[in-house]
């Protein structure tokens, strides 16, 4: 039994594509303007002004330069390749990325205690925000879920989880302002074990790869966990900002080199052009990407589809 439940909801690819409207029209509209007509054959430059778009839309350059050699490949010995068959070749390449990416069956619930997981990202990428959908998500999955408020550097961080656990009917477990982020930790882990809860989300503070004492102090929240949970945390979960593009790719590169990191859920997909993000984040990181944000209610964390991020794009 995995901790989440990837089923889609009713109207979930409609509310897919309405989230990704903005990055759809941009890349489709780009893409046809730069090849000619639906039959036209494409010429170099094209594929040259194709190898723009593709970069300006954040699907990182190792992909869009997989995706023009095969193009290149495909116009060599006097073969024709059409707008169309451009336009399929991007939604293979793209397709098989994320699918090599999203392997999930490290998300069995833990036999010796609570289920672990640690939510880390830097400050105002919506982290918090989704540590309240993920306990709302768990417990309509039917999880009896304890929430960690163990960003204790930022006293709104505390605060805003107060108002999601009282919103999502969710224990939660705080201590004050600038107390000991691992001590919160500590007491969280032996209340959920005395309540016997399934899952433990632990909200930790923002921090940077640079910011040397934070990440130590995430080392140590994972010996505590480790110490009173056997195999704790057993996910780490990055949240990435779409709207920050390849800042954000950067970020949770650097991240995944020093910490770790078993999941990552993007936030605020809707009204950015950079969808095109997830594609270099399955690229790059192959870290799979577990949910996608698409707005600001409970309900608006939704599994993450390769085939129907694809679909959504309009690439057929």
């Amino acid at each position: 039994m995995n901790i989440f439940s990837y089923q889609e909801g009713p109207g979930y690819f409609k509310r897919l594509r309405e989230a990704l409207k903005t990055t759809k029209d941009d890349l489709e509209y780009r893409i046809h303007r730069a090849m000619g007509t639906t039959e036209s054959p494409v010429r170099e430059d094209q594929i040259e002004e194709l190898e723009e778009i593709l970069i300006s839309a954040d699907i990182g350059v190792q992909t869009t330069l997989q995706i023009v050699e095969r193009v290149r490949e495909e116009t060599r010995g006097q073969r024709i390749v059409t707008r169309d068959r451009v336009t399929r070749m991007i939604r293979e390449e793209m397709l098989d990325i994320l699918k090599s990416s999203q392997n999930l069956s490290h998300e069995n619930l833990s036999t010796s205690g609570p289920h672990v997981v640690f939510v880390v990202g830097v400050n105002g990428v919506g982290k918090t925000t989704t540590v309240g959908k993920l306990a709302h998500r768990l417990s309509q999955d039917g999880k009896k879920v304890l929430i960690c408020a163990s960003d204790t550097f930022r006293a709104a961080a505390v605060e805003q989880l107060m108002i999601w656990a009282e919103r999502t009917q969710t224990d939660i477990v705080k201590q004050g302002s600038g107390a000991d982020p691992a001590a919160v930790l500590f007491d969280a882990i032996a209340a959920s074990k005395a309540r016997k809860k399934d899952v433990l989300i632990v909200d930790t503070a923002g921090r940077l790869h640079t910011q040397t004492h934070l990440m130590r102090e995430v080392e140590k929240m994972k010996r505590i966990a480790g110490e009173q949970v056997e195999g704790a945390p057993h996910e780490i979960y990055w949240i990435l900002d779409a709207t920050t593009g390849q800042n954000g790719l950067n970020q949770a590169r650097e991240f995944l080199e020093q910490i770790g990191m078993t999941g990552i859920i993007v936030t605020k997909l809707d009204g950015t052009a950079k969808g095109g993000i997830l594609v270099a984040i399955a690229k790059e990181l192959k870290i799979p990407i577990l949910y996608i944000g698409i707005g600001e209610s409970q309900e608006d964390l939704i599994p993450f589809s390769a085939e129907a991020f694809v679909d959504s794009l309009g690439l057929e």
